[in-house]
């Protein structure tokens, strides 16, 4: 076998090189794949050379340029529960969420570099702008929506015992009536804090009070007041009752009253005709014998005055003539 000849072993050598410096350069990956929900900020020796939101392939030099990616869907950060005061002084305890997305990749790359970094400034920045607000409105603003309480009550009071009720009932407080609502203060929450994140590009997306509590103190006076109300409630019902009660049982005095006028007036019209009529049986019955009738209307009497006596001392007088005389005469 001939022996290769120097210049051809030279460029077998060569090729050979070329070959793995090919191999080593497709290995340590001159191109990448940003996939869909992904962005990119490049870096080359600690400088930002390049940044990429839309998903597809890219090149960058093996060795020098570090890739440092980012999620481009929407996150959440759950904040601290904080004691916020409210216009009126009164403390509660308040749990937001937010929801954030990732804008400019290369300015947050600038900012935070990695994503807790960012956690931590956005919860500061979230809690500062809830405070802000808070602080500025009432607790009916910041616990309800709407004035569908105040509209419910206008409907209950519609009805004759509702108005009784609200009448004997001195409210211990007004239903305020809200003028903004929770879901107004939450947009006003984004937009304060929306005044800082743009420079670390971040867009903030919503603030959501995700739980709101009363601080202790508060609980205790509201429970109070809670208490108080009912029992004034129930107390007027118990009023509404017991006027009531004297209502019905004056209407039932009023009616036996009547009953009994009415019955009696009927008694005495019945006992009126039937005098009539005994008087007229009476005159008639006289008429035809009026000795009959002097005899014994006699002894009628007789029996009233002489009932218990024992003795008559004398009987001669007209009024005994039908006691002593057999002819019924003297």
């Amino acid at each position: 076998m001939a022996k290769m000849s120097k210049p051809w072993k030279k460029f077998i050598t060569c090729l050979i090189i070329i070959v793995a410096a090919l191999i080593i350069f497709a290995c340590t990956g001159p191109v990448y794949i940003l996939n869909e929900g992904e962005q990119v900020v490049v870096t080359r020796l600690g400088k930002i050379v390049d940044a990429h939101k839309d998903a597809g392939l890219y090149l960058k030099v093996p060795f020098i340029d570090k890739l440092t990616k980012y999620p481009k869907l929407v996150l959440s950060l759950d904040g601290d529960p904080q004691r916020i005061p409210t216009k009126e002084n009164q403390f509660i305890i308040v749990d937001t969420t937010a929801r954030w997305k990732i804008s400019d990749p290369a300015k947050f790359y600038e900012n935070f570099t990695t994503l807790d970094s960012a956690y931590n400034k956005l919860s500061d920045i979230i809690d500062s702008s809830t405070r802000t607000v808070i602080t500025q409105n009432r607790l009916s603003e910041i616990v309800r929506s709407s004035n569908i309480i105040n509209e419910t009550k206008e409907q209950e009071e519609e009805n004759e015992e509702a108005k009784e009720i609200e009448g004997l009932v001195s409210a211990t407080y007004d239903n305020e009536l809200v003028s903004k609502g929770r879901g107004e203060l939450c947009k006003q929450m984004t937009a304060e804090a929306n005044k800082l994140v743009p420079e670390y590009g971040v867009e903030l997306l919503d603030i959501v009070p995700r739980q709101i509590k009363y601080s202790d103190e508060l609980t205790e006076s509201v429970y109070s007041r809670m208490i108080k109300d009912r029992n004034q409630v129930a107390q007027a019902y118990r009023s509404l009752g017991q006027g009531k009660k004297t209502e019905w049982l004056g209407k039932l005095d009023n009616e036996k009253r009547t009953i009994a006028s009415d019955a009696y007036r009927k008694a005495e019209e019945i006992k009126g005709n039937a005098d009539a009529q005994a008087a007229k049986i009476y005159s008639e019955a006289y008429n035809r014998d009026p000795e009959f009738y002097t005899f014994w209307k006699s002894l009628e009497s007789y029996k009233k005055t002489l009932a218990g006596s024992d003795a008559t001392y004398s009987t001669n007088m007209d009024y005994f003539k039908y006691l002593y005389s057999p002819e019924g005469k003297r």
